[in-house]
């Protein structure tokens, strides 16, 4: 079975968190652990992501918050032709976050590149942490999928998401788009895809 690796965000996924519930309920998932999670490094971060997808070949990425950035800057290294797909759900603005946690986060500037692995992005119309412009325009840029789940703030414990069978399905959507493929597709920057196509 591929291997799932679950990337919290900015202080981790706390117990109640749907990543937690998500790492008890798949046991081919695997956390991506970080040394830091109070003050997220790109470079130090990205070396973990990297370090886990050598060890599991080809693996599937799920990823909440500030974890969408880092799985989005694998765009253009090695390390994202063992991507099979990724889910990448409220992904953060990094203008956004640093006005909300100044001083906290060193990861550049937001990823711009397009994925050379398939996307979906699941995100809200309330979420302080990147507005629904930004969120369309990132899903196009990516080359994701996008998902509006409504008014369902940042998709963590404190908009009310635990366990998210929901997020089992569209991910399961995502596998559904990769199963066919003998190897990870390596897309052309000019064959992108329509962010807002429906499933």
């Amino acid at each position: 079975m591929t291997p799932v690796l679950i990337l919290p965000g900015l202080f981790g996924s706390e117990d109640a968190h749907w990543q937690s519930a998500w790492l008890r309920d798949h046991p081919e998932s695997r956390l991506v652990q970080q040394d830091n999670w109070d003050h997220p490094n790109l470079n130090t971060w990205r070396a973990r992501l990297e370090a886990a997808l050598e060890d599991a070949g080809d693996a599937y990425i799920v990823a909440h918050s500030l974890g969408c950035l880092l799985a989005a800057s694998l765009a253009g290294r090695p390390a994202a032709g063992r991507v099979r797909g990724a889910l990448l759900v409220a992904p953060c603005d990094l203008p956004a976050t640093d006005k909300l946690h100044p001083g906290r986060i060193a990861f550049g500037t937001m990823p711009t590149a397009e994925l050379p692995f398939p996307s979906a992005i699941v995100g809200s119309l309330n979420d302080h942490y990147m507005s629904l412009d930004r969120l369309t325009l990132f899903a196009r840029l990516w080359g994701s999928e996008l998902r509006n789940a409504g008014l369902a703030g940042h998709i963590n414990v404190a908009s009310g998401y635990g366990r998210w069978p929901g997020g089992y399905r569209i991910f399961e959507k995502l596998k559904a788009r990769t199963h066919h493929l003998d190897k990870i597709p390596q897309r052309k920057p000019s064959l992108g895809r329509a962010a807002s196509s429906a499933w």
